[in-house]
């Protein structure tokens, strides 16, 4: 069912569009119209959570015909799916890089929303952008803060606080600058489910940002969670993160390949981590999509510096994507 939700908020969005399923489920076609835009509102099933829709959105998000302002209602953070925090703190920035940005980009959370009742809410809006710049991303430079936010909804205010400690107990070793965020959402904003979670997000000097997130077992589901249990593993998995390093973090690899990829016919460069699976099998789409093939080199990182495990350099020359559809004002 999430898939039939995310195919009609596509077509939300979009004007003109096609959209075809046999009575089996089994074929899709599917033929795009404009991407149009405007302000809308969507409600997400919530056996994904709103990550997954928000992940594409954030790729059509700078080429439609007017600026999108939409309003996305489900689950908040899951453990499946990039959390709302995580996009706004890692992908915003990536947006920024590439030229698109503005008093109008943001993701605002109104509620939160856990799994599996959800009754989260976000508002996430847009500028458009007539052309992409070429970006050169290849010195991550040194951590300097990490911040987070822990978030406990229907559970008692004291878990976030427990999650806290218990991260800060592991990256205090590596980092004095750490602060993180307790979030206690009360009664409606709260949503339908308890839980909580922590997500991590590490700054360098040079604006890269990398991250990390963790979230409760959902109700009724699995054993329960013991928050420092939680917090520990996250900031583990944080500094799991740092070391794979790169300019862009694992879960916006793929953001930042086809942002350059659809860029000025120019050369772009970008330092990534190992590329994860996903991002793999989406240079095999760009490929069939775009023709673009990325040359990859790999980096290993010299002994003394201490800068992770090995890294891999993507180079690409973008097909000069233009907006034609945005308004000349």
């Amino acid at each position: 069912d999430f898939e039939a939700s995310f195919i009609r908020l596509i077509d939300k969005v979009t004007n003109g569009s096609r959209i075809e399923i046999n009575q089996t489920g089994t074929t899709l076609y599917y033929q795009p119209g404009l991407l149009y835009g405007g302000s809308l509102e969507h409600d997400c099933s919530p056996s994904r959570g709103i990550g997954y829709y928000l992940e594409s959105l954030l790729c059509l998000a700078p080429f439609m015909k007017h600026p999108l302002k939409i309003v996305l209602r489900g689950v908040t953070n899951d453990q499946v799916d990039p959390s709302v925090d995580v996009l706004k703190a890692t992908a915003l920035p990536l947006l920024k890089k590439f030229g698109i940005d503005g008093e109008s980009l943001e993701i605002k959370i109104n509620r939160r929303g856990m799994p599996p009742k959800g009754g989260g809410e976000i508002v996430f809006a847009c500028p458009v952008k007539k052309v992409l710049q070429p970006i050169q991303l290849t010195d991550p430079g040194k951590i300097k803060r990490i911040r987070g936010t822990a978030y406990s909804v229907r559970v008692s205010p004291q878990m976030a606080n427990r999650i806290v400690e218990s991260a800060r107990s592991i990256l205090n070793k590596f980092l004095p600058d750490i602060y993180i965020y307790t979030d206690h959402m009360k009664g409606v904003s709260s949503g339908k489910s308890p839980g909580f979670g922590l997500s991590l997000v590490a700054e360098t000097i040079n604006g890269t940002f990398l991250s990390a997130e963790l979230a409760s077992n959902p109700q009724g589901q699995g054993a329960a969670v013991l928050p420092e249990e939680l917090g520990q593993n996250c900031a583990k998995l944080l500094l799991e993160e740092i070391y794979r390093g790169g300019c862009v973090d694992s879960t916006n690899q793929s953001l930042a390949l086809l942002l350059m990829t659809l860029g000025q016919q120019d050369v772009s460069k970008v330092l990534l981590g190992p590329l994860s699976p996903y991002t793999i099998e989406f240079l095999r789409h760009l490929r069939s999509f775009f023709q673009i093939m990325f040359k990859i080199e790999t980096k290993s990182p010299e002994e003394e510096e201490h800068k992770g495990g090995a890294k891999v350099l993507m180079t690409c020359v973008g097909v000069g994507f233009s907006n034609l559809s945005k308004t000349i004002r």
